[in-house]
């Protein structure tokens, strides 16, 4: 018995924030932007709300899946930026998608939050406490964003992105995964008391790079595979150049790697699923392929997730 990913859907606001927009807000350049980051326009949401773009995603993903929302045994839903203290985001969007009664609740690992939502997905199927899952990423991380601190301010984005899991039988599956979390090392990214996101990005850079390639060799080695062997690797979109530095300690080629940061921008726990789906729908992936996704985020969180496809 596997975990079988079914279906993707995403959501991205209409309005685009581009970094010639940025250079009017703080003193920054588009070429300072992308040099440093990769990221060239954003999207960010103004009327919607993290429970409009969740749900949204979501309903495109039950559809691309051809699951109803009542057929759902268990709603994940990722993000830092909630709509509300209480309830939780996932329970809005149960609500709104119509699955009446179906277990939901959030979880909060930054940047790392969707691949805690589908270990723990994972981890239901296989005890057989589940057998369809939603998994959602969702952040509105514009109203988390200091605009006057050029430092943080043009990095971020909305958007929201989501799967349909279930059980298989066939060879798709959740082959290896692994997840870390160190509190100690909280001010490297963290919320201030205004609610602002605030970083050490240099000393940001480098653990992210490290923690993440060894946990992408730990996972590798537990499912006993070759970094030459993975079709696709699915890394968190938060600066190309963690992820250029990476999958170069990994040995894996520049064309094995998904990288959208120049549209979107860090999306934080959507970022993900966002990538996943354009994948999918680009034929960059097809069934049968080993996915290698990756992800670090404030706590600060980690991990790593292997999968046949």
């Amino acid at each position: 018995m596997g975990t079988k990913i079914l279906g993707t859907g995403v959501y991205l606001p209409e309005k685009v924030l581009t970094n010639f927009d940025l250079e009017k807000l703080v003193d920054t350049s588009d070429e300072w932007i992308t040099t440093r980051t990769g990221i060239k326009e954003r999207r960010i949401a103004e009327s919607e709300t993290v429970t409009q773009m969740a749900t949204e995603a979501s309903i495109k993903a039950l559809r691309d899946a051809n699951i109803s929302a009542e057929e759902l045994d268990l709603i994940i839903l990722a993000t830092l930026t909630p709509e509300k203290r209480f309830p939780s985001t996932a329970c809005l969007v149960q609500a709104r998608i119509g699955a009446k009664g179906v277990y939901a609740f959030d979880i909060s690992a930054a940047c790392s939050g969707f691949l805690y939502a589908l270990d723990i997905a994972d981890s239901f199927i296989k005890s057989r406490k589940a057998e369809k899952v939603l998994i959602i990423g969702a952040e509105k991380l514009s109203e988390a964003v200091d605009w006057s601190d050029r430092a943080t301010c043009v990095l971020f984005g909305d958007g929201a992105g989501a799967v349909v899991v279930v059980k298989s039988d066939d060879e798709s599956d959740v082959i290896a995964s692994r997840m870390y979390s160190e509190g100690t090392l909280e001010e490297l990214l963290y919320a201030d008391k205004c609610g602002y996101i605030r970083m050490k990005g240099r000393e940001l850079f480098k653990t992210a790079v490290r923690n993440m390639e060894e946990v992408c060799r730990e996972v590798l080695q537990k499912a006993q595979v070759n970094p030459e062997e993975v079709s696709l690797v699915i890394p968190h979109q938060a600066n190309v150049r963690i992820i250029n530095a990476m999958v170069e300690k990994l040995g894996i080629p520049k064309e094995k790697v998904i990288v959208n940061i120049d549209k979107y921008g860090n999306t934080s726990a959507a970022s993900i699923p966002i990538a996943l789906h354009e994948a999918v729908k680009e034929g960059r992936v097809k069934r049968g392929d080993l996915i290698l996704m990756t992800a670090m985020g404030g706590g600060l969180t980690w991990g790593a997730i292997l999968l046949r496809y």
